[in-house]
């Protein structure tokens, strides 16, 4: 298996630890708000990757760790204006987020922690941070003092003072130096806080991740996965942080970072306000639908989001749908080896267009490939009848029909009978029937 690893910018082999126990660690969310289809991204991606090795390493060999982040600023900042408490809005937000991985068929990780529940952990790392002389109190503040950190920036490939340049960096006159980071806070008398050597407050959000990491896969692990916005302050600042206190080389041997999803080019965010929230998509796609369109890019690269690339997702799940199967089998291992380059499941899912032309050719191993590669993706999480079933977009007007049509007449004109096909398989898929006869195209309800 060979996967891109951030820290090194190149593809490596991938040996894990121990192959009886391999160690994932994946930013969770911070429970504030709805999540929106650029969070979907690392849920989907990552999914994949505990996928693929438990198929490789076995179901039982593989432990993978997403956080929930329940103590923020953000957290407490919602929860005021919105006049809830912060644990009405954390119980609330989790068991959206819970509903939206449901959605997308994403598998349970083997653990997730909650920030709220390790902060005599995350007190203890602060602690030996300090006797280790990595850290310094500054009025009631923790910070960690980047510049006893050599290996500072190497994650971001940037200096320190580049770094700090623009970046989401706290500013505070409390600091010794503007990258210093904080490791614990007072809280004020009505925000959360717990009793610690150095006051009432809380803790840091670099802080918990690498506690919560620590607890559940050890000193040192395999993979720490998230977005590439995580990639600074937050993964170099666990780096840090984890590597000093517990005197190890590395955090984790290997950085993966899915890339952003975006609209018009532009990354999707709620400080932008072009976000989409998965829970708004649910009365109108199936969650594999939009696990297909997604994973119809390479994890790495951007992915715009649009409409057409969940038409032709939901086109392609039905036609792959004729030969699903309710046996698993083992992938063969040529099919296997795709995925397992560095995810590439833009290529994997090529190899799965092949073997849907095998099987409709009478090849019924490649239909039984073809499902056991869906599952492995994560789709295929109906069965048959209950995919039939689905109907991908409740309603389209006679406006939107004839735009359509309009469409796929400039297309046809154009010689673009790709995308002329792609438009007659959509409205079939809508129960539209459309009639060529003497230049001029009707349609009508099956």
């Amino acid at each position: 298996m060979q996967l891109y690893n951030t820290i090194s910018r190149t593809k490596e082999k991938f040996v894990p630890l121990d192959a009886h126990n391999v160690r994932l660690y994946v930013c969770g969310p911070t429970v504030y708000d709805y999540p929106h289809v650029g969070n979907a991204r690392p849920l989907i991606v990552f999914d994949v990757l505990f996928r693929v090795l438990r198929e490789i390493y076995g179901q039982d060999s593989v432990q993978y760790v997403r956080n929930i982040t329940d103590i923020d600023d953000k957290i407490i900042e919602t929860a005021k204006k919105n006049n809830i408490s912060i644990n009405e809005l954390t119980n609330k937000v989790t068991k959206d987020f819970h509903s939206d991985c449901n959605y997308l068929n994403c598998l349970a990780p083997s653990v997730e922690p909650k920030a709220t529940d390790h902060i005599n952990e995350m007190i203890e790392l602060t602690k030996k941070l300090l006797e280790l002389d990595f850290a310094y109190i500054m009025q009631d503040h923790v910070y960690f003092e980047v510049s006893k950190f050599d290996s500072y920036g190497k994650l971001s490939n940037k200096k320190i003072i580049d770094l700090v340049a623009g970046a989401r960096v706290e500013i505070s006159d409390l600091k010794k130096n503007p990258a210093d980071f904080v490791l614990w806070k007072p809280s004020s008398v009505d925000e959360p806080g717990w009793d610690s050597p150095w006051g009432r407050g809380r803790p840091g959000w670099h802080l918990e991740c690498s506690a919560m990491a620590k607890k559940y896969l050890g000193t040192e692990f395999d993979i720490h996965a998230g977005g590439l916005d995580l990639i600074f302050p937050h993964h170099e600042n666990e780096i840090a942080q984890s590597v000093c206190a517990h005197k190890t080389k590395v955090l984790a041997n290997f950085w993966m970072h899915n890339g952003y999803v975006t609209v018009n080019k532009e990354k999707m965010s709620k400080s932008l306000g072009n976000f989409i929230t998965i829970n708004e998509l649910k009365n109108k796609y199936d969650g594999q639908v939009i696990r297909l369109a997604m994973l119809s890019t390479h994890y790495r690269q951007p992915f715009d989001w649009n409409e057409k690339n969940l038409e032709t997702s939901y086109m392609t799940l039905n036609k792959w749908y004729e030969f699903y199967s309710d046996q698993n089998n083992k992938l063969d291992l040529s099919t296997l080896e795709v995925l397992a380059d560095d995810l590439n499941t833009p290529m994997f899912i090529s190899k799965m267009h092949s073997l849907y032309k095998d099987a409709v050719n009478g090849n019924k191993n490649a239909g039984q490939q073809l499902s056991d590669a869906c599952k492995l993706l994560g789709l295929f999480d109906k069965n048959l009848a209950s995919w039939n079933n689905i109907k991908t977009s409740k309603s389209i007007t006679a406006e939107e029909i004839e735009n359509l049509i309009q469409e796929r007449k400039v297309a046809r004109d154009n010689k673009n009978f790709s995308r002329s096909d792609e438009i007659r398989d959509l409205l079939i898929a809508k129960g539209i029937v459309i009639e060529d006869n003497q230049g001029k195209t009707s349609w009508k309800y099956k």
